[in-house]
C-alpha cells in the first residue's frame, strides 16, 4: 500500500511502542545527561530506533555523542552523504572510525541502529560492532579500531552524553527517537532488542525491561511529556536507574505516537524541488520560497479503505492570478513540482484561486466539479477524506465538511492503482507553509489531541468520524497498524 515499504507493518501483537520523540533541527533539540561512575568503562552498548526526516540535504545528524571538545569526542552521526560514521577521536588521533558504505535514504522508515563496544576484545573488530535493522554492518569505506583496552569516553564519570547534539557542533537531527537503550558495562548483540517477524520478516522491537542496563544505563520510551529531567518529562529513564536526561528544546508537540511498531504518513520530501522547500517538523511542515512551484504526497498511497489527513496553511495569502493553493487527491507519487493544475496523472483538487473542486486527467484540460467552493487562506485549517471502497472524496475547511457530497470517480475515469493525498502551491508574492497531520498529534507546532480515528489511534483536531450524505463514516489515520486492517 505504500511507495516506499514502512517498517513493521504488523496489525496487532508482540511488543509495542507507544512513543517516539520528534526532534527538529530548525528548534535545536536535543537531550543530555551527565555520567556518573560506570560499571564497566570499556564495555557499553546504545541502541535507538530512528526515523530520517530529513534525506535530501548535505546536513550530517548527530544519533549520539559524549564529546568534550572537537579533539576529544566519539559520536555516531548520519552524514549528508547518507551514510553512517562513528568518530572515536582522542587529542590528534583517531582511535576508532567506521564509516558504511550503505546509504541510508529512506523518509518513511524506522532504522533500528546498535553500536556496541567491548574493548577488551582480543580481536579489533571485535571491540565495536555495529549493526542496522539486526544485521551486523561489515562493509565499511573505513574501518580503524581502537587498541585493547582503551577507555571509552562516552562512558566516563563526568561526560555529558547527548543524544540528537554532537558537542563541538550542533549537527541537530530532523527525525524521530524511540526505544532509545543505553547500557553499561555490556556488549550486546541486535537480537538483545529485536527479532524478525515470524511471518513478515521484518525486524521488530522486543521489550527491553528484563536487562542489566548498569550504574550509567539508561532506557528512554518518551512517555512524559515534560521538560523536566525526571520521572515526567520526555527525557525519563524508565529503567529504574532515574538517570533522567535533560530536556533541550523540545515541547509536548514534539512527543507522537509515530513509532516503529505503528508508522504514520508524512509528506515525502524525494521528488520535491528541494532548493525553493524547506521541510520541518518530521516532514509535517513545508516552507515554499517566493515564485516557487511546489507538490507533495504523503509516503503512503492507498487503494481500498476510508483514510483522513488534516492541517493548516499557516502563511500565504492566497490572490488571484498570483497564486494556486490546492489541496486533494493525485494518483502520482510524483509531479516534478508541478501544481495540481498542471499535473499528470489523475487528480482532484479544491483551488482557493477560482473556488472550485477540479479535475484533471492524463495532463489534459482541466475540468470544474463544483463551484463556489471556499478553499484556503492564511490560518484556514484543512481536512481531506478519501473513500476508496466508494470511490469518494470530501474536502473539509476549519472543521466543516465543503461537499457533504462525495466527489465521485464515477464517469471520470475508473480508478486503478493507489492514491494520495496531495498538496501544491505555486506562490508568487511571499512565502507560503503548509502544515499536515496524519496522527502524529501537532500542527504548525502545537499539539492537538482532541481526537483519535475509530481504531483509536492518531491524534487529531477535528474528528475523522463524519456525517456525510452518503452516511455515517469513519476515516482513519494513515498509519501502517490501519493499513495492515483496512488498507
Amino acid at each position: 500500500m505504500s511507495i516506499i515499504i514502512p517498517a513493521n507493518t504488523l496489525a496487532s501483537g508482540g511488543f509495542e511502542v507507544a512513543n517516539s520523540l520528534r526532534f527538529n533541527r530548525g528548534s535545536s533539540d536535543f537531550l543530555n545527561k551527565t555520567l556518573g561512575t560506570p560499571t564497566d568503562i570499556d564495555k557499553a552498548t546504545f541502541s535507538t530506533w530512528i526515523k530520517f526526516s530529513d534525506v535530501t540535504s548535505s546536513n550530517d545528524t548527530a544519533i549520539f555523542a559524549a564529546t568534550a571538545d572537537g579533539n576529544n569526542t566519539t559520536h555516531l552521526e548520519k552524514l549528508g552523504s547518507q551514510v553512517f560514521r562513528l568518530n572515536m577521536r582522542e587529542g590528534s588521533s583517531y582511535i576508532g572510525v567506521l564509516t558504511t558504505n550503505r546509504k541510508f535514504r529512506d523518509p518513511s522508515a524506522w532504522y533500528h541502529i546498535v553500536v556496541a563496544f567491548d574493548t577488551t576484545q582480543g580481536t579489533g573488530s571485535n571491540r565495536i560492532k555495529l549493526y542496522i535493522n539486526g544485521v551486523q554492518e561489515t562493509s565499511f569505506s573505513t574501518a580503524t579500531y581502537p587498541t585493547q583496552n582503551v577507555d571509552l569516553r562516552f562512558n566516563t564519570s563526568g561526560q555529558v552524553f547527548r543524544i540528537g547534539h554532537r558537542g563541538d557542533a550542533g549537527n541537530y537531527p530532523d527525525a524521530y527517537f524511540a526505544e532509545t537503550v543505553f547500557i553499561d558495562g555490556q556488549q550486546l548483540a541486535a537480537d538483545q532488542f529485536g527479532e524478525f517477524d515470524e511471518d513478515s520478516g521484518i525486524w521488530k522491537p522486543i521489550k527491553v525491561s528484563g536487562l542489566t542496563f548498569g550504574d550509567n544505563g539508561s532506557y528512554l520510551e518518551f512517555k512524559g511529556s515534560g521538560t523536566s529531567a525526571n520521572a515526567s518529562g520526555m527525557g525519563a529513564d524508565t529503567s529504574g536507574n532515574t538517570n533522567h536526561f535533560t530536556v533541550n528544546n523540545l515541547t509536548a508537540a514534539d512527543q507522537t505516537t509515530d513509532t516503529c511498531t505503528n508508522n504514520f504518513a508524512t509528506l515525502n520530501p524525494l521528488g520535491t524541488p528541494t532548493t525553493n522547500t524547506t521541510f520541518s517538523e518530521g516532514n509535517l511542515t513545508v516552507n515554499v520560497a517566493s515564485g516557487s512551484s511546489f507538490y507533495s504526497v504523503p509516503t503512503i498511497g492507498v487503494s481500498s479503505g476510508k483514510w483522513y489527513v488534516e492541517g493548516k496553511l499557516v502563511t500565504g495569502t492566497t490572490e488571484s492570478g498570483a497564486s494556486y493553493s490546492d489541496y486533494g487527491f493525485s494518483d502520482r507519487p510524483n509531479n516534478e513540482g508541478k501544481i495540481l493544475n498542471n499535473a499528470s496523472g489523475r487528480t482532484f483538487w479544491l483551488s482557493a484561486w477560482d473556488s472550485k473542486i477540479n479535475y484533471r486527467t492524463g495532463g489534459s484540460n482541466t475540468v470544474g466539479i463544483q463551484t463556489s467552493k471556499t478553499g484556503l487562506s492564511e490560518g484556514n485549517f484543512f481536512q481531506l477524506y478519501l473513500d476508496m471502497d466508494n470511490e469518494l472524496m470530501y474536502w473539509g475547511r476549519n472543521g466543516s465538511v465543503t461537499n457533504s457530497t462525495g466527489i465521485s470517480f464515477n464517469g471520470k475515469e475508473s480508478l486503478t492503482g493507489e492514491y494520495f493525498f496531495a498538496f501544491a502551491d505555486q506562490y508568487t508574492n511571499g512565502t507560503y507553509k503548509y502544515s499536515t497531520n496524519f496522527g502524529q498529534g501537532s500542527i504548525d507546532g502545537s499539539a492537538v489531541t482532541a481526537h483519535n480515528d475509530a481504531n483509536g489511534f492518531g491524534n487529531f483536531k477535528y474528528n475523522p468520524s463524519v456525517t456525510t450524505d452518503e452516511g455515517d463514516k469513519d476515516f482513519l489515520a494513515l498509519c501502517t497498524k490501519n493499513l495492515a486492517e483496512n488498507g
